[in-house]
């Protein structure tokens, strides 16, 4: 018997199925996603729970968490070049190429969760869609809900009209963009640091700040405030973004398959985030904060004349407020 020829022969056919098997893995689409956010928050579990699961296998889909891949802030270049394929941005985010995306950052123009799904299923929705493809060069998949930031203060003073809330110290993100949002709501907003604002609320540098409700759970403010209005004056919320180049190889089959992933995803996790946010209302009240909701009308209504009236909406697209208001 001739060992040597079946020993060259086995070392042949390894080698053969070595490369059938590295040709099956280069045969898959690489998907390679970025995200700021923490792994284990649900936005990033419908990523990999979900959305890797329901893709199949025809993609490899490899998520980065934690901004471990790449900085904040510079996802959208990375899209554009071609380091990833996929990520997860705000607006604002956008908004820095394409000015057109800071009218979704206003105040009172996305109202709740079922807003925001209703603006992308919309005329609307497919105008963003578009300006986001022909100058950003990137789809828009879907949108992540992330929490409604409402009103949360020291003192019983109640708040019912942006009147009531003059003189008011409200904490706020700094950036031109966010104190105004702050004085939309008829406050004088002040920026403090998001690390050092329980202190601020502590010692009464600031009067109140405004939070999705986990966070204000997940900072204790509500050791340090006694009220919450739930004035709903701003959604938080992130877009799943695939890349155009990357998107226009797929086929229109791979391209169904990954926008039905991406729905089932973002459904799941906005229902994490409402099923939060109506727990911890009871949750608060159980800790001896007054919640109720203020005239909103009256709030959306103020601040939609400032925004008008400043240098802010000049990048708006025509007429698309009244669309969104009317949706």
């Amino acid at each position: 018997m001739n060992f040597a020829y079946i020993r060259t022969a086995a070392l042949s056919a390894a080698t053969v199925l070595g490369l059938a098997a590295g040709a099956v893995a280069q045969d898959k689409i690489e998907l390679i996603f970025s995200d700021v956010n923490p792994a284990d928050v649900p936005r990033s579990k419908a990523m990999t729970d979900i959305f890797a699961k329901e893709i199949g296998d025809d993609f490899d889909f490899k998520p980065y968490f934690g901004a471990t891949l790449m900085k904040q802030g510079t996802e959208l270049v990375g899209l554009q070049r071609g380091n990833i394929q996929m990520a997860g941005l705000p607006p604002s985010d956008l908004a820095q190429q394409a000015p057109e995306f800071d009218i979704l950052g206003a105040a009172y123009v996305v109202r709740d969760q079922k807003h925001l799904k209703a603006i992308f299923a919309s005329e609307v929705g497919e105008q963003l869609k578009q300006i986001a493809r022909d100058k950003l060069k990137v789809e828009i998949l879907g949108t992540f809900y992330y929490g409604t930031r409402q009103v949360n203060l020291r003192g019983d003073k109640e708040i019912k009209t942006p009147e009531d809330m003059s003189g008011v110290k409200l904490r706020m993100p700094g950036g031109e963009s966010w104190q105004f949002l702050g004085k939309s709501l008829g406050a004088n907003p002040v920026p403090i640091p998001y690390t050092e604002l329980y202190t601020a609320l502590q010692s009464g540098v600031v009067d109140g700040q405004d939070n999705p409700l986990p966070n204000d759970k997940a900072m204790k403010f509500y050791e340090v405030t006694d009220q919450i209005v739930m004035t709903s004056h701003n959604v938080g919320f992130g877009m799943l973004l695939i890349s155009s180049m990357a998107w226009n190889e797929l086929s229109p089959e791979q391209q169904a398959k990954l926008q039905a992933a991406a729905d089932k995803a973002t459904e799941w996790s906005d229902q994490q985030y409402l099923d939060q946010e109506a727990e911890l209302i009871t949750f608060f009240e159980g800790e001896g904060l007054k919640v109720y909701t203020p005239d909103v009308k009256a709030f959306q209504e103020h601040a939609q004349k400032l925004y008008l009236e400043s240098s802010l909406s000049e990048s708006w697209p025509e007429g698309m407020l009244d669309a969104i208001n009317k949706l």
